[in-house]
């Protein structure tokens, strides 16, 4: 896996560059693409991305349940709230939009990040959520001040189950949801990471 940016891509506001795996390019999120996506403008973001866009669109649902926070809460604190987060994009034939890569906001004061990943069902089932999540969870490390990353799912959702155990992340914690049951809270280090 290579972490070194595309070669030619720029840093965005925030420093972030193109991180490059070896099926996906992994563009960091801006707020101008959250604004595309949650106006329902596919021209804005695949102009803003230079990929086409996913077949079924996302909603401001999927941006509140991926960014953990209000489209305010972005707006107010984008550099805060869009920490390291990527889209994916794939590198083999057309560009297009595969899924995103979502850290849940700067990490606390303890150095602990959250991630979480998602797919578009068309592209589910290939491995890409673990690819690009693995380079998302290095890069974060590689930024110092990183001690643990984490991810939450819940027993019922497997697939999100294999992404964490492919990542080497331990179960941390059970938490009772009254809405789905347990919600599971698996992390790993930066000592464990490999």
């Amino acid at each position: 896996m290579n972490l070194q940016p595309v070669p030619g891509s720029a840093p965005d506001a925030r420093g972030d560059e193109v991180l490059c795996t070896e099926r996906l390019w992994l563009i960091p999120v801006t707020l101008p693409m959250v604004e595309a996506v949650l106006s329902g403008d596919r021209v804005a973001l695949e102009r803003l991305t230079r990929a086409r866009g996913p077949e079924a669109w996302p909603g401001p649902e999927l941006i509140h349940r991926g960014f953990g926070a209000s489209i305010e809460a972005v707006r107010a604190a984008p550099i805060q709230r869009l920490w390291g987060d990527r889209l994916m994009v794939s590198r083999d034939g057309e560009r297009r939009l595969v899924g995103s890569v979502v850290f849940h906001g700067k990490p606390d004061e303890d150095g602990v990040a959250e991630v979480g990943y998602g797919v578009e069902q068309a592209s589910q089932g290939r491995g890409f959520a673990t690819e690009a999540t693995r380079a998302c969870v290095a890069w974060a490390f590689d930024q110092g001040h990183v001690t643990t990353v984490r991810a939450t799912t819940f027993p019922f959702h497997r697939a999100s189950l294999r992404v964490i155990e492919k990542l080497g992340m331990r179960l941390h914690d059970t938490v009772p949801d009254p809405l789905w049951g347990d919600r599971l809270i698996y992390g790993v280090d930066r000592a464990s990471w490999v």
